[in-house]
């Protein structure tokens, strides 16, 4: 993807994403070829008027305490950044201090300015689940979960999950954007997750992208006691896809899909990065 630049979004309150997922993400936009913005949120806590507060709980005291953890988390994490990727003087850290709640519409409005956004993945971290809502639903552009176990290397493979969908289409359009040339698509399908509205789509597909230039391949799979996300997964790893595109198939879906139950959504074991598109 030439001339590409990514976005990372670090909220640090309630906490931050784990040092593991921000580094994978900062070495996957490398592997993208991309240059890498990361703003990194702080907090601040406006005073709260409370007749507890010179009692049983000091809440200036709490808050300020917040906010003071706040501030070193994002200093700590430009530093993390900038240390490992000095040799790459294409990534820029910016840290930001915004009044609570007010960091997930800046990311989302900030995001607009790059090509797509990489956020650091951790299932069971509110603030990560929260950003990527807010980002998936809000952004416009395509947002990538990077799981801390993501491996470094050229993304010249990536899988896009199919079922004709207006979401998928996007999905796909996004993913194709990155792969470089002479990559290779493969193409899944799961057969049994829901009705498809026809019969050999992934082959379709594949043969679609052929006429294009790609090197496609059509896979089809059922998912055999699995979950729809595990399925994807196992498919597109045994495949030797490096990314994983798919659409979000509404709101609802989406949120059920990746964020639903707090650390129990549907990817909550996120093997590989994935691509949404909305």
């Amino acid at each position: 993807m030439q001339n590409c630049f990514a976005y990372m979004p670090l909220n640090t309150y309630p906490e931050a994403a784990p040092d593991a997922a921000v580094l994978a993400s900062a070495r996957f936009a490398a592997s993208l070829g991309c240059g890498l913005h990361v703003s990194t949120f702080a907090v601040d806590i406006p005073p709260v008027a409370s007749p507890l507060g010179g009692f049983l709980i000091n809440i200036d005291g709490m808050a300020q305490a917040a906010e003071a953890r706040s501030k070193a988390e994002c200093d700590r994490l430009k530093a993390l950044i900038e240390g490992t990727t000095k040799s790459r003087p294409e990534t820029q850290v910016v840290n930001h201090r915004l009044v609570l709640g007010a960091a997930l519409d800046a990311a989302t409005t900030e995001a607009r300015y790059f090509d797509l956004a990489l956020l650091p993945w951790a299932a069971d971290t509110l603030s990560a689940q929260d950003m990527a809502q807010s980002l998936v639903f809000e952004s416009g552009v395509p947002v990538i979960l990077v799981p801390p176990t993501t491996t470094t290397g050229r993304v010249d493979h990536i899988a896009i999950a199919w079922d004709e969908s207006r979401v998928a289409a996007r999905a796909l359009g996004d993913v194709l954007r990155i792969l470089p040339a002479g990559g290779k698509v493969t193409v899944l399908t799961v057969k049994d997750e829901k009705a498809l509205r026809s019969t050999g789509i992934a082959q379709t597909l594949a043969a679609a992208l052929t006429l294009r230039g790609f090197n496609a391949r059509a896979v089809e799979t059922t998912l055999d006691r699995r979950t729809i996300a595990a399925t994807l997964q196992d498919s597109a790893l045994n495949e030797g896809a490096q990314l994983m595109a798919m659409g979000g198939f509404g709101h609802s879906r989406l949120r059920d899909f990746i964020l639903g139950g707090a650390t129990k959504g549907v990817f909550g074991d996120l093997r590989l990065p994935v691509l949404l598109a909305h």
